[in-house]
């Protein structure tokens, strides 16, 4: 960034960037702003500066920064009890998983902290079925996944990403998964053996840039795990939970998998809460002492979990972002061929392509921000949009005007 392009960082800034950049590991690159303060679609940094946050923490706040629900539930809850572990009930955790349970159509919840976690255990699940339901011989079952996926950064995930950025240098990677392009069916079908366990994939890509598949891959990705008797999990921990304008991203093809993988939003980006979701002949495989999380189900997570599903089942936030991500789609395909090579929209989530002669996705994001609106890059030339769908359409309008300018020069 130019001098012109963001305002000089004051002191207060510089030490605590400064502290950060010596005592946390480098496994992030931050954009440089400090904050300290957070309402709904706003943030406000240690200087006092004010900015629209347009990211969501990768839509881990889709209800804004301290949405008064959320927080009341969390304050209440600290009132009582945090913590029991799952060596004892808890009165949240039975609540909070039949109204979960109930939102996604499903009889089971199988509750976990981190996305990663979800996933890493809807992996489990759907080996443990496939030796003891499908029948499949021990150790031999696969997966199959899909390129350009994103689904976490344990070693194992990882193992099946082809981004090098995520692989190289963390292997031996575990067996037993197949990847074939996004988006292809045919290439899904052709996949599977008689020892598939699962296809896992992303309804919608969220780290790769927004990518969304043809219409009626879902429904054929359905149709196909229908026929071969094989699980279809769906990770919607990125774009589930009314980021898209639909409860989940296959709602919009009207497709229901059998296991969602759900995470972010779930804790109202308050604090981490992840779940599987799946009928109880397919969660029903785990027994007692395979699988567990100290914090899993805490009461605490469970209190905010149900009153984030609670929020949901009104289906306000799923219209709010339909009809918001019309106009900001409208919005942004105004800017193709103007600093932008393409865009694609889902609701209110956004990947926007920037022409390589206005700058890398980084640069841009960085001159976003010396104009108040907060945006990330990812792979290079896209900046992701995933706005709180508490946003207006006015603060939408703006943040676009900011692009604009930037995208001028």
């Amino acid at each position: 960034m130019t001098p012109s392009q963001t305002p000089a960082l004051d002191t207060s800034t510089i030490r605590i960037i400064g502290s950060e950049e010596q005592h946390v590991a480098h496994n992030y690159h931050p954009l440089p702003v400090v904050v300290s303060h957070g309402e709904g679609a706003w943030v406000t940094d240690v200087e006092g500066k004010r900015y629209l946050d347009l990211l969501s923490a990768y839509s881990a706040l889709n209800f804004g920064h301290r949405h008064p629900a959320l927080v009341a539930a969390v304050e209440e809850q600290l009132g009582r009890i945090t913590l029991t572990s799952r060596a004892f009930h808890n009165d949240q955790l039975g609540v909070f998983a039949a109204a979960l349970a109930r939102l996604c159509g499903k009889d089971l919840v199988l509750p976990m902290n981190t996305g990663a976690e979800a996933v890493e255990t809807g992996i489990k699940v759907a080996r443990a079925w496939a030796y003891r339901v499908k029948g499949v011989a021990q150790d031999a079952a696969t997966v199959v996944v899909a390129h350009g996926n994103f689904h976490g950064r344990t070693t194992t995930i990882v193992g099946f990403s082809d981004d090098p950025l995520a692989r190289e240098g963390f292997g031996p990677f575990a067996p037993g998964f197949v990847s074939v392009p996004f988006g292809d069916a045919a290439a899904i079908e052709a996949a599977i053996t008689p020892d598939t366990a699962a296809v896992l994939v992303e309804p919608i890509q969220g780290e790769a840039g927004i990518i969304i598949p043809p219409v009626g891959y879902l429904a054929a990705v359905r149709e196909i795990c229908t026929k071969h008797k094989v699980l279809f999990i769906a990770d919607e921990i990125q774009s589930g939970l009314g980021r898209v304008g639909e409860t989940f991203a296959c709602d919009r093809e009207g497709v229901v998998p059998d296991v969602y993988l759900l995470g972010k939003a779930l804790g109202g980006g308050i604090l981490p809460l992840s779940a599987v979701v799946a009928d109880d002949e397919v969660l029903g495989v785990i027994r007692p002492g395979e699988h567990g999380s100290t914090f899993g189900g805490n009461p605490l997570a469970s209190a905010v979990g149900l009153r984030v599903v609670e929020m949901l089942e009104t289906g306000e936030f799923q219209r709010r972002a339909a009809a918001l991500g019309e106009h900001l789609e409208a919005k942004l395909d105004e800017l193709v061929g103007h600093g932008v090579t393409a865009v694609r929209v889902a609701g209110l989530w956004a990947g926007i392509d920037i022409d390589p002669a206005v700058g890398t996705g980084r640069e841009v994001a960085e001159r976003l921000l010396g104009r108040g609106v907060l945006v990330k890059d990812t792979h290079g030339q896209t900046i992701r949009i995933a706005p709180p769908l508490v946003v207006r359409a006015t603060e939408l309008d703006w943040a676009i005007e900011q692009l604009k300018v930037v995208l001028a020069g």
